[in-house]
Formats: structure tokens, sequence, C-alpha cells
């Protein structure tokens, strides 16, 4: 039985503010410390969310988004993020908080899940298009000389926290859908078209909406 009640959540705060990285960091915590890992287990997961909306950044905060390090099978998470990171092999994600935070709030399965990564292939075919030019959202360069989300190192998700994150998946639990759960919506989405996963659809936008969307972005015209 997954560790999280699913029906003891309600929306905290936008995707990547920090009552929602501090909420997700919470019910991390929770799950994985209930998974009783082994200590064999060294392993990093972060989101870095470049170029999110200012009101976002109270306090100090100098990056949007939330980690989770296991070292030794001994699980420590916050918001926010530490260099430390980086020098473990896990899921290292960064890109600009405009192209997935509205679709981040979608509640889905496996099938979901591709769903959402081919409307947001189109997105970003889209706004390569528009812009004029690869990668227009300033992906870092990885091993292979390729613009990736992903930063290295990449390390394999160990199968003991793979299990127990994605608990319940199909039924809604799962983290990406407690994350959902947790996320209140953004005013920037409000009158933008978007996909049955909430994938912004680039080609039905107006002028001023593409426009916006790409500053929204972190893309510079």
């Amino acid at each position: 039985m997954p560790v999280i009640d699913m029906s003891t959540l309600k929306p905290v705060g936008e995707f990547g503010s920090k009552a929602w990285g501090e909420a997700c960091v919470e019910a991390s915590l929770k799950i994985l410390e209930a998974a009783n890992l082994p200590s064999s287990i060294t392993w990093a997961f972060s989101e870095n969310y470049t170029h999110p909306p200012a009101r976002l950044m109270e306090g100090g905060r100098t990056h949007a988004g939330y980690y989770i390090m296991i070292k030794g099978g001994k699980v420590t998470a916050g918001d926010g993020f530490i260099e430390e990171l980086l020098t473990i092999p896990g899921f290292h994600a960064k890109i600009p908080w405009g192209c997935i935070c509205n679709q981040s709030g979608a509640i889905y399965g496996s099938e979901g899940q591709k769903q959402r990564q081919a409307d947001q292939k189109v997105l970003y075919a889209a706004i390569e298009e528009y812009v004029g030019r690869e990668n227009p959202f300033g992906l870092d360069i990885n091993s292979e000389g390729k613009p990736s989300q992903m930063l290295d190192p990449v390390g394999a998700w160990p199968p003991e926290v793979g299990r127990a994150l994605s608990e319940g998946g199909e039924e809604g639990n799962g983290l990406h859908n407690i994350a959902a759960t947790l996320q209140s919506d953004s005013p920037e989405y409000a009158d933008l078209p978007v996909t049955k996963v909430r994938v912004p659809i680039f080609g039905k936008m107006t002028e001023k909406q593409k426009a916006d969307f790409v500053e929204l972005c972190g893309i510079k015209m």
C-alpha cells in the first residue's frame, strides 16, 4: 500500500515555489524512509527550473526546484539545489520553468506520461521553428555533445527507489501525482490552449500568446 494517502493532499503552491518544493520533499522523505533502502545505494535526484517568475524566488531563494540525495542508503532532501548533487550519478534535470510548469500539474499513469512526452515534442519543435534556431531553451550540452534537459552524470534509478516513488502510479499515486496534486495553477496558463495532459499548444496560440510564452521560457529573440 502506498505510503502517502492522496486524499490528505491539496494544492500548497505553484510549481517550483518554496511551499510546493518543501511539500514534495516531505512526501519523498516519508516514502523513501519507509522503503528501508539498502546501504549500497548512492544516488541523487534534482530538478532545477530556470527562469522562474520573480514571485517564486521570495526569501532569497537562488533556485526553483527540489532535490533528493541518497548516500549509503541514507536519504536527505530539500528545496532548491546544492552543487554536491552533481557529483552523484542520478536524475538531474535543468529546464526552463515555463515549458514544463503547466503539464506538471496533470495526473496520469504510464500512458499519460507517454502522451505528455509526445505533446512536449510537438511544443518544443514549434518553438524552435518560431525562434528560428536550434536549442532555443539554451539547454546544457551533455557528454555526447547534444542539448539535454538531463545533466551529467546520469545514473540509472535504483530499483528500490523507482519502486517506492512510483508505487500506485497507475492509480493516481506515486511521486509525480503527489507533486501534481500539491501544485496550484499558475496565472500565465489561464487562457492558453492546452492538450488533455495540460501541455501548451503553441500552434493554437495567438501571436501575442506566442511571444509571451517564449519570453516566459527565458528565450531571447
